[in-house]
C-alpha cells in the first residue's frame, strides 16, 4: 500500500494472484428464517393473522451474543385462526353488584380522579387462567412471599430473566390494531383485566384506574372477549401496518438485502492469511444472492474494494492517521466506484479480492505493526449511508434496512484515531487508553444512531487489547468474539454474524404491582431518555434503551418487596417495542401472575433453581471486573450458601451444621459449579479471555448463561445414544466417550480403553461430534468443539470443569452418581485408580467446610 497519500482517495489496481486456497464450502448451514410479510390495511377490530387473510408470522427478531450460546431450537410461529365475531357497538352499561370489593391493594379510580369505583368488576375470563408463562419472562419462584422480611433475603433473592428478542413456540398471537392501554399509568390491557362487558371499559392490574375501550369490548358474554387475543393469551405482539418512516419500504426481502461489510486487517503472516482466506471465501459462498456486501482493507492505510472492475482486485485508498474529511468521503460516496453490490453480481470479484490478499512483509513484530481500525470502521459506515448522508450539515439519516459491520482482527488498533501505542511502556500511554476507550465508545454510538451493528472477530497470537476494542462493539449493540485461529471456528462465526437477525430501535418497559421495586437491571441496554418513549402522567415503569434485539441476549431483573403484601396476586407486565428486521414495529406486551404465599416451604417449592442459580451468577459477575475482584466473589457465593441455609433452614440437632433447604437441593451444586469453572475459577488465564466470557455471559440468554454456569455432561452409549449424568469426574470411564457442553466450549473424551479399539473409537467420536454440532448449531458465537483421548496433555481442559467426586466416600458417590452402580467391582477399582490426587474440593467437602449439610441429592 501507499504511505504518502492525498486526501482524495486514489485508485489502485491490484493484479490478481492465483488462489492458492479453493473455496471451501460452508460447513453449517445458516439457520432457516422464517419472513414476515406487513399487510398495509389497518383493521378496527382485532383479525387473526393465518394464511387465509395472507399474512404469515414469523422470526420478529433473532437474538445476539458472544461465544457459544446453547442454541434456542424454535419452530415457526403458527398464526391464530380463531374466527372474530363483532360486539354490540353501542354501549351498554351495566348495574354492578354492591357489597364487594375490588381485590387490589389500590383502589381503583376514573381517569380524572374525582370517584373511586368499589364495586369488583367481571374478569374476562370466567374460569380459572393458569398464571402467565412465557420463554420470553422466566421468574426466579412461581410464587412471592407475603412478609417483606422474609422475601427480601439478599442471599436468595427475587427476579427474572427477560428475553425481548426470544421466539416463542407456539408462536404469540399477531394483533393489526392500537393496543388500549391504561390511560394513568400506561400498562396494557391484558387477560387479567377485569371487564365491564356492557359499557366496554377495563381495569388496569398495575393501578387499578378503570378506562374506555372506544367499545371494541362491549360483549354480549365474557366468551365473545375470548376472541380478543390480548384477553385470553399471557404473551400477544401488536404490529404497527402504518409505518411514517420515509425510508420504509414493504418488502419481504428487506432482511436479505441488509448490507454486510467486512473490515479486514492486512497486518498477517502467511499461516493465518492462509486461514483466513478459507474462511472469507466460504463466507461468500454461503451468502444469500440478495445480501449486499462491501469489503475493506485496513493497516497504514484503507483500501475500500470497488466492485466496478470485474476482472480485478481494485481499490480506493485513504490515510489512515487521521478521521477522514468530508471531502474524502464526499469524493468516495459520490464517485464512479461501487462499494456495495448484491452477491449475484459481486461473487466472483469477492473470490479475486480475497485470492490477491497477500501477507505482511515488514520485519516488524506482529503487536508494533501499524494497524487503523477506527478509520476503517469510520469508513465502513460513510458507505453503508451512500449519498444519503448529508455530509455538510453533518446530519445523517437512518438507512431502512439494519446494517452490519463485521472486523477480521489480528492485533490491537495501534494507528489513527481510537489507537494506543504499541508498547505500554510508552509515558503517555495511560492518557492515550483513556482517549481510545473514549472515542470507540463514541463511534460505537455512532454506528447504533446510524442502525448499524460492529461485531467484532478476532483471532490469532497476537493480544488485540480487548478493553480498547470492546466499547465499539458492546455499544453498537454489536458481539466481540476472540478465537485461536483463523480456522473453522472463526469462519462459522463470520457466517453466523452476518446471517443472525437483528431489531433494532428496541425499547423495554417493565411494569409491576406497586407492591414491588426493581432493584437492579443486568443486560445490553441502558436507560432510556424521557424523550424515547411515550409517558403517563402516573407512570412509573423503568424504561430501558436496547442496543439490539437479538435472541441470544437478555436482561436480569432484581426484585424486592417494597412492604408486606396484602393482595392475593401481584402483577408484572414487560412490553417489547421495535422494529423487526423486515422493518415493521412490533409491540409484544407479555403479562404475568404470581399469587403470594406466607408459607416459606410453599415458596421454596415454587423457586427455579436454575433461573435463581442464573441471576445471582450475573449479579456476581457484574462484580467481577479483575482476577482479584473474582476472588472475592467466590467468597461472596460461599457467604450466600451459608445465609440460605441459616435463614431459610434448620440447625442440626447437636450440631453447628445447618441444614440446606431441600426444596432448593440443586442451588448450591450449580453455584460451586460457578464457583469453580472459567467465569470466576482459575480455568482462564488470559485477563483478555475471562473479560469477554464474563461481557458475554452478562447479556447471554438463560439458555446460554446456564450452560456458561454448570456444564452439561452426556456420555455415549452402544448404538449411538447418550445418557445425560452429573458433570462429575466419575464419568472418565475407560470404555466410554463423554460429551461436555460449557457453554463456550463442547469437549468429546474418549476413554483409553475405548480409544484402543480403532472402529469402536470412531464410530463413539462421529457420534459426539454429531451431537456436539447439532446442540451448536444455532449458537452464536459458535462454541470451539475440542476432542482428545484420556491421558492426554489437553485432557486436562475437560478434567479440570468437573466435580472431583472421586474424593468422595462410596456411599456418597453412588447416592449423587447412581450409574456407578453399573459398574462392576473390577470396574469401579479401575476407575478409582485412574484418579490423580489434588487440592480440589469436591461438592460434598466444599459445602462441609461452609457448616452446610449437603442437601439430598433429587
Amino acid at each position: 500500500m501507499m504511505d504518502s497519500l492525498s486526501s482524495k482517495p486514489d485508485k489502485s489496481a491490484i493484479a490478481p494472484a492465483p488462489p492458492t486456497i479453493s473455496p471451501v464450502a460452508p460447513r453449517f448451514r445458516p439457520p432457516n428464517l422464517q419472513q414476515d410479510q406487513i399487510p398495509s390495511s389497518s383493521i378496527k377490530y382485532p383479525t387473526m393473522l393465518s394464511p387465509a387473510n395472507g399474512v404469515k408470522t414469523g422470526s420478529s427478531a433473532s437474538h445476539l451474543s458472544t461465544p457459544p450460546g446453547p442454541p434456542v431450537f424454535t419452530s415457526p410461529v403458527r398464526p391464530a385462526a380463531v374466527p372474530f365475531r363483532t360486539s354490540p357497538a353501542t354501549p351498554q352499561p351495566v348495574a354492578l353488584s354492591s357489597g364487594s370489593s375490588l381485590p387490589t391493594s389500590s383502589p381503583p379510580y376514573f381517569s380524572n380522579g374525582s370517584m373511586e369505583l368499589q364495586q369488583e368488576l367481571p374478569s374476562a375470563i370466567e374460569e380459572p387462567v393458569p398464571d402467565g408463562k412465557s420463554p420470553c419472562v422466566l421468574f426466579s419462584a412461581r410464587k412471592v412471599l407475603k412478609h417483606k422480611k422474609q422475601a427480601n433475603v439478599p442471599s436468595l433473592g427475587f427476579g427474572v430473566l427477560v428475553s425481548p428478542g426470544r421466539e416463542a413456540s407456539p408462536g404469540p398471537q399477531v394483533i393489526q390494531r392500537d393496543p388500549h392501554r391504561c390511560h394513568d399509568c400506561g400498562a396494557y390491557s391484558n387477560l387479567y383485566s377485569n371487564i365491564l362487558i356492557g359499557s366496554g371499559q377495563w381495569q388496569c392490574v398495575i393501578c387499578g384506574n378503570l378506562n374506555g375501550s372506544e367499545g371494541e369490548y362491549i360483549a354480549l358474554s365474557k366468551e365473545e372477549l375470548r376472541n380478543f387475543p390480548e384477553l385470553s393469551s399471557p404473551l400477544v405482539d401488536f404490529i404497527q401496518t402504518s409505518n411514517k418512516r420515509p425510508s420504509f419500504v414493504p418488502v419481504t426481502d428487506s432482511r436479505s438485502s441488509a448490507p454486510v461489510v467486512l473490515v479486514i486487517d492486512e497486518c498477517l503472516d502467511e499461516p493465518h492469511l492462509q486461514h483466513l482466506q478459507s474462511s472469507l471465501h466460504a463466507f461468500v459462498d454461503s451468502l444469500p444472492p440478495t445480501t449486499r456486501i462491501g469489503i475493506i482493507l485496513y493497516g497504514r492505510t484503507v483500501s475500500v474494494y470497488d466492485f466496478s472492475e470485474e476482472s480485478v482486485a481494485s481499490a480506493d485508498v485513504i490515510p489512515g492517521g487521521t478521521s477522514p474529511n468530508q471531502e474524502t468521503l464526499k469524493a468516495l460516496v459520490y464517485g464512479t466506484g461501487i462499494y456495495l453490490s448484491p452477491m449475484h453480481a459481486s461473487k466472483e470479484v469477492a473470490h479475486l479480492i480475497f485470492s490477491s490478499l497477500r501477507p505482511y512483509k515488514l520485519n516488524v513484530p506482529e503487536a508494533s505493526r501499524d494497524r487503523c481500525l477506527g478509520t476503517a470502521v469510520q469508513v465502513a459506515l460513510a458507505i453503508i449511508q451512500g449519498p444519503s448522508a448529508d455530509f455538510s450539515r453533518g446530519v445523517v439519516k437512518r438507512p431502512g434496512v439494519n446494517s452490519r459491520i463485521i472486523v477480521c482482527a489480528g492485533g490491537p488498533n495501534t494507528y489513527g484515531p481510537g489507537s494506543v501505542p504499541h508498547s505500554y511502556t510508552h509515558p503517555n500511554y495511560p492518557h492515550k487508553e483513556k482517549s481510545a476507550l473514549k472515542w470507540m465508545e463514541h463511534l460505537g454510538h455512532e454506528a447504533h444512531q446510524q442502525n448499524t451493528v460492529v461485531d467484532i472477530l478476532c483471532a490469532g497470537t497476537c493480544p488485540v487489547r480487548v478493553p480498547l476494542l470492546q466499547p465499539l462493539a458492546k455499544a453498537s449493540g454489536g458481539a466481540f468474539v476472540l478465537h485461536d485461529d483463523f480456522g473453522e471456528a472463526f469462519g462459522i462465526n463470520l457466517q453466523r454474524a452476518s446471517s443472525r437477525a437483528a431489531g433494532s430501535h428496541g425499547l423495554l418497559e417493565i411494569r409491576c404491582s406497586d407492591d414491588i421495586l426493581i432493584t437492579q437491571v443486568v443486560g445490553p441496554g441502558e436507560e432510556a431518555h424521557i424523550d424515547t418513549h411515550e409517558t403517563f402522567k402516573n407512570d412509573i415503569s423503568l424504561c430501558i434503551q436496547m442496543l439490539s434485539v437479538e435472541e441470544t441476549q437478555c436482561f436480569s431483573i432484581s426484585m424486592e418487596n417494597k412492604h408486606d403484601i396484602k393482595s392475593d396476586f401481584v402483577f408484572f407486565q414487560f412490553v417489547i417495542q421495535y422494529s423487526n428486521v423486515y422493518q415493521a414495529d412490533i409491540t409484544r406486551v407479555v403479562t404475568v401472575r404470581l399469587p403470594t404465599v406466607d408459607n416459606v416451604p410453599e415458596y421454596l417449592q415454587s423457586v427455579e433453581d436454575e433461573v435463581a442459580a442464573v441471576i445471582i451468577a450475573k449479579r456476581t459477575l457484574l462484580g467481577a471486573k479483575s482476577y482479584y475482584d473474582a476472588i472475592d466473589m467466590r467468597t461472596t457465593i460461599d457467604e450466600r450458601i451459608k445465609d440460605i441455609a441459616q435463614k431459610f433452614s434448620s440447625q442440626v440437632p447437636k450440631s453447628k451444621l445447618h441444614r440446606f433447604p431441600k426444596e432448593i437441593s440443586l442451588l448450591p451444586e450449580l453455584l460451586f459449579h460457578l464457583r469453580r469453572g472459567p467465569l470466576l475459577g482459575n480455568i482462564v488465564g488470559h485477563e483478555d479471555e475471562r473479560s469477554i466470557l464474563r461481557n458475554l455471559f452478562l447479556n447471554a440468554s438463560f439458555d446460554l448463561s446456564l450452560r456458561m454456569v454448570a456444564p452439561r455432561c452426556l456420555m455415549h452409549r452402544e448404538g449411538g445414544t447418550f445418557e445425560e449424568l452429573p458433570a462429575y469426574d466419575l464419568v472418565m470411564q475407560s470404555d466410554t466417550a463423554v460429551v461436555l457442553d460449557h457453554g463456550t466450549d463442547v469437549f468429546i473424551w474418549l476413554g483409553a480403553e475405548l480409544a484402543a479399539d480403532e472402529a469402536r473409537s470412531a464410530a463413539a467420536l462421529a457420534a459426539c461430534r454429531t451431537l456436539a454440532e447439532e446442540l451448536t448449531e444455532l449458537r452464536f458465537p459458535a462454541p470451539r468443539i475440542l476432542a482428545f483421548k484420556e491421558g492426554s496433555s489437553q485432557a486436562r481442559y475437560f478434567v479440570s470443569r468437573l466435580i472431583p467426586a472421586h474424593k468422595d466416600p462410596p456411599y456418597e458417590q453412588e447416592a449423587r452418581f447412581p450409574q456407578l452402580r453399573t459398574l462392576t467391582t473390577e470396574q469401579r477399582i479401575k476407575l478409582k485408580s485412574s484418579f490423580i490426587h489434588f487440592d480440589d474440593p469436591s461438592f460434598c467437602e466444599w459445602i462441609r467446610s461452609l457448616k452446610v449439610v449437603p442437601p439430598e441429592p433429587i
